[in-house]
């Protein structure tokens, strides 16, 4: 239900209607009009706006915004801690796909320690597996994703 909740919301295909939807919810994140968004701005849009405070936690808003941000190149320096509509689609992909990570990495700390043991990287190998590319070990998966031992 939450991930079709985001999914609706968030207007990240390329076409002509999910443009117009992007360029309308730029608008409402926008409210003193000056074409640039900050963090502040965007995370009040995603609270006041989208309605989404009680799905989407602070870290993937953050990640995705500044993901986003580094993307455009020619950015007027001057500019560096806002996003454009030219980089807004992107914010908006980067941040579903940072709420999908995070969701998955919760569904797998079975412990709430913010951390994923093997044990626990094991017991949800049935899922895991389903979204990892030629998958076949869960140790030998683990190994290769725990690039600090566990620290």
């Amino acid at each position: 239900r939450v991930h079709g909740e985001i999914k609706n919301k968030l207007p990240i295909l390329k076409n002509d209607e999910e443009k117009a939807k992007r360029k309308a919810l730029f608008n409402q994140f926008d409210p003193n009009g000056n074409k640039i968004l900050s963090l502040a701005e965007v995370d009040a849009g995603i609270k006041k706006v989208l309605n989404l405070e009680d799905v989407i936690s602070k870290a993937p808003i953050d990640r995705a915004f500044h993901k986003a941000k580094s993307l455009n190149k020619d950015a007027n320096k001057t500019k560096d801690s806002y996003i454009e509509f030219i980089e807004f689609r992107k914010f908006l992909y980067f941040l579903r796909q940072c709420f999908e990570y995070h969701v998955a990495f919760n569904r797998v700390d079975s412990s709430g320690d913010h951390r994923i043991q093997l044990e626990e990287f094991e017991a949800a190998w049935p899922q895991i597996k389903g979204w990892i590319q030629n998958a076949s070990d869960p140790q030998e998966t683990f190994k290769k994703i725990d690039k600090n031992g566990g620290v």
